[in-house]
């Protein structure tokens, strides 16, 4: 009895985290634009979103500056990080503070915050100031993910590369960079979801003629949101969903070919 009614609690869980993505996926199907009203089966929302220009606009200008923020961030929370790890203990813990502000700092204080930078320095909005600010607020994360990688390796190994005649970037490359991988490829990760769901920092640093999937979701709330968007929504779950099923089968899958080897 107790494990049925565990599953039955587990169940309940899923349904309520996954019923709004099942509902707009049938939406996304549903031949009327009315959300209350099921007028058929049809494809046509995914056909119309592929010929909206300014859609798919959005929706490069999302993947292209989720993409290079997140990349850009982990070269410079990688030297960071390698730098902090260098300094005092002081110095250090003062560093880590400043590092969790923009983490625990309230969306809205820092997108005010960088658009009057902004304007100080009369930057032109577009483009260029969200990926600066993605920029920005991506780098704790990243330094957060790294940094604990470098405490846990072995700086005899960079060392003896070095005594070997190594170049300091050639051991870099060869000896630091294996080891601080997986925590470098979770800062990335973290960065381009946290880049790719941004909305209010976009908001507030965004120039006119510039939009994201978040801010032309939002624009369109006051007078209804277009039934392509229910597509594309549904396209990036199936992806992501896909993505995450490859992850977690493939390394079973190559485990199992090694011990059979």
């Amino acid at each position: 009895m107790t494990k049925i009614l565990k599953k039955i609690y587990i169940g309940l869980i899923f349904l309520f985290l996954y019923a709004p993505m099942f509902t707009l996926i049938v939406l996304s199907f549903n031949k009327s634009k009315s959300r209350a009203k099921w007028g058929g089966f049809t494809f046509q929302w995914y056909g119309k979103l592929f010929g909206n220009s300014m859609v798919m606009q959005a929706l490069i200008n999302t993947l292209l500056i989720a993409f290079l923020s997140a990349l850009i961030a982990c070269v410079i929370g990688t030297i960071a990080s390698l730098a902090i790890n260098k300094m005092g203990i002081v110095m250090k813990s003062t560093l880590m503070g400043v590092t969790n502000i923009p983490m625990l700092n309230a969306d809205i204080v820092t997108g005010i915050s960088l658009m009057l930078l902004f304007l100080f320095f009369r930057f032109k909005f577009g483009f260029t100031t969200i990926l600066l600010s993605h920029i920005t607020f991506n780098i704790p994360y990243v330094i957060l993910s790294v940094l604990p990688r470098i405490k846990k390796m072995n700086s005899s190994n960079y060392e003896a590369a070095l005594d070997l005649g190594a170049t300091p970037v050639y051991a870099f490359f060869k000896v630091i960079l294996p080891d601080i991988w997986p925590g470098l490829l979770s800062g990335f990760l973290m960065a381009f979801t946290m880049s790719l769901d941004d909305f209010i920092i976009t908001h507030f640093t965004k120039g006119p003629g510039v939009d994201t999937l978040s801010t032309k979701i939002y624009a369109q709330v006051k007078k209804g949101i277009d039934p392509e968007m229910y597509a594309l929504s549904t396209l990036i779950f199936l992806s992501v969903l896909v993505l995450l099923i490859l992850v977690n089968t493939l390394p079973a899958g190559n485990k199992k070919k090694k011990e059979i080897d």
